[in-house]
């Protein structure tokens, strides 16, 4: 596997609707190491847990990770990521994974995967991940879509059902698949420096997708089916119970 990427795990204790996930316990190990640990497995040169918590750095440190301390007014986890490529002074061709640290059932195959895309396709300013979606699934607002053109670059996300079928009627379009956006991403450190300067657009307030903003000023997205399908995310206590379920204990 490629080692010419790094990676960084933007990690908060202060979430509104689970306050401390990062360090919840899953089967005697807190969440942000289950992360860690598949990040390591990627092959990346570099792992960074980044967090304005010194009880979430202090536990990272506890099971070998780096550490940078981060400010705690940042709005968006790429905020932090941009402190942390500053702080390390990482020239702009640098590949940057962005792993959040509530997502502990990433497959390392898929952050290989995202960052080796964006290192085969020089003509990309990021890269990200979709999987098949059914169109039952499509009207659905918590899933975020996305159509991409015959090169396979990202021509436009959305809450909203993309593409929109017209003629229901049409035999051609049976077949038609949907994209599920898969939230991973990999950037070059060239575009994070830019991006601080890069004000919302409309689209971007509309959708509530940061990633408009990118599209808005020009910017390429390569997307690609990922190789594997991530598992559940932890946004509440009800989802830790569904990860825990589903990593088996190590005793």
């Amino acid at each position: 596997m490629s080692e010419d990427f790094k990676i960084i795990i933007p990690a908060r204790y202060d979430s509104s609707r689970f306050p401390g996930k990062p360090l919840a316990d899953i089967h005697g190990k807190p969440m942000i190491q289950r992360v860690y640990e598949a990040a390591v497995d990627s092959g990346a040169e570099e792992v960074i847990v980044a967090t304005d918590s010194p009880k979430i750095g202090m536990a990272a440190e506890d099971f070998g990770a780096t550490v940078c301390m981060t400010l705690e007014e940042h709005n968006t986890g790429t905020d932090r990521l941009i402190e942390v490529v500053d702080k390390m002074e990482w020239g702009d061709e640098t590949i940057v994974v962005n792993l959040q640290g509530d997502e502990p059932l990433t497959p390392p195959a898929i952050i290989n995967q995202v960052a080796t895309n964006l290192l085969r396709h020089e003509e990309a300013d990021c890269a990200t991940l979709y999987s098949d979606l059914d169109a039952d699934d499509a009207n659905d607002p918590n899933i975020v879509k996305l159509v991409t053109d015959a090169n396979g670059f990202a021509m436009y996300f959305s809450r909203s059902v993309i593409p929109y079928v017209r003629d229901t009627d049409d035999a051609t379009l049976n077949n038609l698949k949907y994209k599920r956006h898969i939230g991973l991403y990999a950037y070059k450190v060239g575009l994070l420096r830019v991006l601080r300067h890069m004000s919302p657009c409309e689209i971007e307030k509309a959708e509530k997708l940061e990633q408009l903003r990118l599209m808005w000023h020009g910017m390429k997205i390569h997307a690609a089916k990922a190789a594997s399908i991530p598992g559940h995310g932890v946004d509440t206590p009800e989802d830790l119970e569904r990860v825990r379920a589903a990593i088996a204990p190590s005793y």
